[in-house]
This record gives structure tokens, C-alpha cells and sequence, in this order.
């Protein structure tokens, strides 16, 4: 009787202990996962940024103005005779 009383606090510790440590690995690996995110958006935010400044220092300043074209037709010269 003594020993199946002994066996079932063993069983019953353990059960506990699994479920403690169960917990534990879920809130620690939660932190991690979390500190892994925010690191993930702070470098996509980076990323953004320097794409801007690439984009910036490889365009070229403004472009020249074009010529202005006259599409009315000049009276003919007179031709001499």
C-alpha cells in the first residue's frame, strides 16, 4: 500500500514538473520570438530606407527643356524673276 501511495506522488511530481516546464519553454521562447519580430521590422524599415537612398543618388538632376518647335508654316519667299 505504502509504495503505490509513493508511486502516485511520483506520478503526480512528475505530471506537475512537465506541466512547469512546459510553461516555462512556451515563455521564454515567446520572449525570443518576439524580440526576433521586432528585430525583423526594425531591418525591413532599414532596408526601405536605403532603397530611398539609392534611388535618390542615382537619378540625375533635372532634365533639359525642350526646344520649342513652331509648327506654322512660313509664307514662301518670293522667287525673283
Amino acid at each position: 500500500m505504502e509504495a503505490l501511495q509513493i508511486l502516485g506522488w511520483i506520478y503526480l511530481g512528475g505530471m506537475i514538473g512537465a506541466i512547469a516546464g512546459i510553461t516555462g519553454v512556451a515563455l521564454v521562447s515567446a520572449g525570443k520570438y518576439s524580440d526576433l519580430e521586432s528585430e525583423i521590422i526594425g531591418l525591413r524599415l532599414q532596408r526601405e530606407a536605403l532603397k530611398e537612398e539609392i534611388l535618390k543618388l542615382s537619378r540625375r538632376g533635372k532634365p533639359a527643356p525642350r526646344k520649342r518647335k513652331y509648327w506654322k508654316k512660313k509664307p514662301p519667299k518670293a522667287v525673283k524673276k
